[in-house]
């Protein structure tokens, strides 16, 4: 399960990350946020269909830092990792020379606010494993779940 590390914003307001519409029209939000935007990168991959497929996405989340989710119908691979050039204070490191990707993104639909909700989300092999038995019937798949260990003896005294 991925845990989330972040340290507070750089800027607060009375001590407390403000909300997105009570940040000052002249600052800029970045100012007051843990640059969530930057501590993780989601891949669109093809919706599956079969067994295997859903084979393939347990194999992913088998690795760490790894998640899976879906949004408006579309899959995707989520890799929970940080930038090399985010800096402390949640700033760019390379902001003149960043990728195009960054320089696209703006904060008029990012994530400041925290508040993400997905129709799906996996963060293990043991979710998407049930997901994919309730999904088939149970004879068209071979059990993807890992064997239960057998049952401690009861030791007498």
């Amino acid at each position: 399960m991925y845990v989330n590390t972040i340290s507070p914003p750089a800027k607060t307001i009375n001590g407390k990350k403000p909300l997105r519409e009570d940040v000052p029209k002249e600052d800029c939000l970045c100012d007051y946020c843990t640059a969530r935007c930057c501590r993780y990168f989601a891949l669109p991959i093809e919706a599956p269909t079969t067994p295997q497929d859903y084979d393939f996405i347990r194999w992913y989340l088998l690795h760490d830092r790894a998640t899976m989710f879906v949004e408006d119908e579309t899959w995707y691979l989520l890799v929970h990792t940080t930038c090399k050039h985010l800096q402390n204070d949640h700033r760019c490191g390379i902001y003149e020379t960043r990728p195009q990707i960054c320089r696209d993104y703006t904060t008029a639909k990012c994530e400041y606010d925290d508040d993400s909700v997905y129709d799906k989300y996996f963060e293990t092999a043991e979710q998407i494993a049930e997901y994919t038995e309730a999904l088939f019937a149970p004879s068209s798949i071979k059990n993807l779940r890992t064997p239960e260990p057998p049952m401690l003896p009861i030791l007498s005294l």
